[in-house]
């Protein structure tokens, strides 16, 4: 039996749990790409305003770290590309991280994998069908990604070159992750660790492209934009990730092979032989169990708002220059300034971003039911409603802290560049705060769907917010339908700043959310324990 035996038949399990997560992830990623090219391609019919939107673009040092260097300006597929090419390799490397992790720490730390490995498994399949898992995905978001951009209009060499550069760095960071699953002797570990790096590639590429460009050929992300789809034929940047990935992935097999299964190369400390009293409620508990990752998600909040709130003047400059840009703005966050409206619409990103959370953090509950912990917990004085409700509670306040360090931090920065701070900072922070009830609404229906059907709770909340997200961000783009548009909660949330407050469909939302947790809860305390 060869190290990589039985690495195929772990591959087809791996697909099979993945069915819904994988097409989810890849339709999302591919039909932005795709949607973002249609809609400049209606946008900028002609060669001079797709050169006046570049030549903005081009003056806006905020503009470049976000999004990086227009290459090709003159071209419908040049500015995709500026566009999409550096977010979109970056959320498909999530897509890699989440998956590598999920196919062998996860596994590992659940003991899933110890049982496997008690039949004709080879040491190193578990770690090569995880990876294998990762390349499917990226290789058909790629294929569908090159297929779409030809489709509407785009060159097809580009449209390849483009599909490589995500896939490049995707494969890196699945490489990435498979060593951090190596080091951390959990899977939340092994995620954050591996995000960390992501979340450093992302910056050095923002640093290169606003400063000194050599510093860009320090991120795995920057080699998805020096590939410039649709302006130069590069290919040769293409083996950098590759030679990267390959690298890594030698690395990860080799730590794989120097420790035992169940273990990770660093040791967690032990805890104290005696509990703290403060843990003695359930409420305690699991706020100790998600303090670090509501503290880590509130600073990235924080940081994103400031940076947000410190370029909105350069923003408003930028569009000014455009009449497609702006009304493509004003048509996705608002109607009284196009700095409110891009306000508005980085706000609402917010929203979505606080909703992941809550989806992540009410996953818990899963988790700990699955890992056995949760009887423990129930086994002695503690009801069902009260451990549920104690994640709830810390899901439910924990969005409301980041969205609040958010809006507070996009309020400062923009409201002293503005030289109004008293009156920035209370429209953009009720921007962000003004996000609660939608992300409650989601709140509500993961706990019904754990409630109810607790198998399938994972799978059908993350589509759930995938849904939302792609409602939110490009449906006003594409111009879908109103009833369309209105399945998302946050479709009914005023546009702060820069417009009016209506109370009945915030109070409609919030009844939604209570009535939606009540029944979560009571299926919650009804069926059987798993």
């Amino acid at each position: 039996m060869s190290a990589f035996t039985g690495t195929t038949q772990l591959m087809k399990i791996g697909l099979r749990r993945d069915r819904f997560m994988i097409p989810i992830w890849v339709y999302a990623l591919a039909a932005s790409a795709i949607g973002t090219a249609f809609s400049y391609r209606g946008l900028y019919k002609t060669l001079a305003s797709r050169l006046e939107f570049a030549a903005g673009v081009r003056s806006n040092g905020s503009t470049l770290a976000l999004y990086g260097h227009v290459y090709s300006s003159g071209t419908v597929g040049g500015l995709t590309a500026w566009r999409f090419v550096g977010i979109g390799a970056t959320l498909a490397s999530i897509l890699s991280v989440l998956l590598v992790v999920r196919h062998t720490r996860a596994d590992e730390e659940s003991g899933r994998l110890e049982l496997v490995s008690s039949g004709a498994v080879g040491r190193g399949a578990p770690l090569a069908g995880g990876l294998l898992i990762a390349a499917v995905a990226q290789l058909t978001l790629a294929v569908l990604t090159m297929i779409g951009l030809t489709v509407v209009g785009q060159p097809w060499s580009g449209s390849v070159e483009f599909g490589l550069a995500w896939l490049g760095t995707a494969l890196v960071f699945a490489a990435v992750a498979a060593v951090t699953a190596q080091l951390s002797e959990s899977a939340r570990a092994a995620n954050t660790l591996a995000m960390s790096v992501l979340g450093a590639a992302y910056l050095l590429r923002a640093i290169g492209d606003a400063g000194p460009s050599w510093v860009s050929w320090l991120s795995p992300v920057g080699w998805a934009q020096q590939v410039r789809p649709y302006a130069d034929d590069r290919w040769w940047v293409l083996a950098v990730p590759v030679a990267a990935s390959a690298v890594l992935t030698a690395v990860a097999f080799r730590l794989a092979a120097r420790r035992d299964v169940g273990t990770g190369l660093v040791p967690i400390r032990p805890g104290p032989a005696v509990g703290d009293r403060r843990l003695s409620s359930p409420l305690a508990l699991a706020w100790r169990l998600q303090r670090a990752t509501v503290v880590s998600w509130t600073v990235g909040f924080a940081i994103y708002g400031a940076a947000i709130g410190g370029i909105a003047d350069g923003v408003g400059a930028l569009v000014n220059s455009s009449s497609g840009t702006r009304d493509i703005i004003v048509r996705m966050g608002g109607r009284h300034g196009l700095i409110d409206a891009f306000l508005a619409t980085v706000m609402g990103i917010l929203g979505i971003a606080a909703a992941a959370f809550v989806v992540q953090s009410l996953l818990r509950l899963r988790s700990e039911e699955s890992a056995q912990r949760a009887e423990i917990v129930l086994a002695g004085a503690v009801s069902r409603s009260r451990w549920v409700a104690s994640h709830v509670v810390v899901a439910v306040s924990g969005s409301a802290l980041m969205l609040a360090a958010g809006g507070l931090a996009a309020g400062i920065t923009h409201g002293v560049r503005a030289h109004d701070l008293a009156g920035q900072l209370p429209r953009v922070l009720a921007g962000a705060v003004i996000q609660l009830p939608a992300v409650w609404v989601l709140a509500g229906a993961v706990l019904l769907l754990y409630g109810v059907l607790p198998r399938v709770v994972a799978a059908a909340a993350w589509a759930l917010l995938g849904v939302f997200l792609l409602l939110g961000q490009l449906g006003p783009v594409l111009r879908l339908p109103g009833w369309a548009l209105d399945a998302s909660p946050f479709t009914h949330l005023p546009k702060l700043p820069g417009s009016t407050v209506v109370v009945l469909p915030l109070a409609t939302l919030v009844i939604v959310a209570v009535v939606l947790t009540a029944v979560g809860m009571t299926g919650a305390a009804r069926r059987d324990i798993a």
